[in-house]
């Protein structure tokens, strides 16, 4: 692997060095799967389920830390049984939905979930007078139990659409008491008090990890990655993959140590990650 910059290769050979005190934190859409219209059908990349074996033979831990509800991931990604066969082998898996509202394990085997946000069903009964408000009645309304997705992507004009929603929404999260998360042509709107960086922390205390890999893609990454950077500055060996697909935010690419071409560049990332660990002397 060719990296550009020299303090990019420092930054992974010390990756690379933390080996079995390795975690390593994976995004679901735009990482692991391509971004479809149809989010029900955002299958991941099929060299993942064997690969996030492989993976977790050489390191702490591996999560996938999503946006989506655990149940959907678990589903679109074969990963109950990913995590089946990374726990008979006496590794740890880790599946974190809705941002770290929700939490499966390999070894649990249950979805651990708080309760729905309040003001978020005011918020859902608004939604069909916001949408005609700004002229994007067709947008795909996402339910995911303890968050709204409003999805422009299927529109005629999914951009126009997208900019004259997201104010609206924001200022109806508000008065409801809730956040506001917006992505690639999409804005979720959840529960606050909780994003991807808190889930990281609390990954990286749970399995003591000297080092943390993380691939993300989108604004909802952008706090995992400045977790990272906290966590580098006390020691620990980080690293933040951006997962660009050629269209990603510019925010999360600047706080990016190094940029891939969507989920196929994450997989030759991980599984030349997964050589060099091999190399170093990772595999447990």
């Amino acid at each position: 692997m060719q990296f550009t910059h020299p303090e990019t290769a420092a930054l992974y050979a010390d990756v690379v060095a933390a080996g079995p005190d390795l975690v390593v934190g994976l995004d679901f859409d735009g990482t692991l799967a391509p971004i479809v219209e149809d989010p029900t059908q955002a299958h991941v990349h099929p060299a993942v389920p064997d690969l996030l074996v492989e993976l977790a033979d050489r390191v702490r831990g591996v999560a996938v830390v999503t946006g989506r509800p655990v149940r959907q991931a678990l589903a679109l990604g074969d990963l109950d049984a990913v995590g089946t066969r990374i726990t008979e082998r006496g590794r740890s898996f880790a599946v974190l939905g809705q941002y770290g509202n929700e939490r499966w394990t390999g070894s649990e085997r249950r979805v651990v979930s708080p309760r729905p946000p309040a003001g978020l069903a005011g918020f859902l009964r608004e939604v069909p007078a916001l949408l005609r408000r700004v002229d994007a009645r067709d947008a795909y309304v996402e339910s995911k139990g303890l968050a709204i997705a409003l999805h422009t992507r299927r529109l005629d004009d999914p951009e126009g659409a997208f900019s004259r929603l997201l104010p609206v929404v924001s200022d109806a999260a508000t008065r409801h008491g809730l956040a506001i998360e917006p992505g690639r042509l999409v804005v979720e709107v959840r529960a606050p008090g909780m994003h991807k960086g808190l889930a990281v922390a609390g990954l990286a205390e749970q399995w003591q990890a000297k080092g943390f890999l993380f691939a993300g893609d989108d604004l909802g990454d952008v706090e995992a990655f400045t977790e990272l950077t906290a966590m580098r500055s006390d020691g620990v060996a980080t690293m933040a993959i951006c997962s660009h697909g050629g269209d990603g935010p510019p925010e999360l690419e600047e706080l990016a140590d190094h940029v891939v071409d969507g989920p196929d560049g994450v997989v030759e990332f991980l599984r030349r990650l997964v050589v060099d660990l091999d190399g170093a002397g990772g595999s447990r």
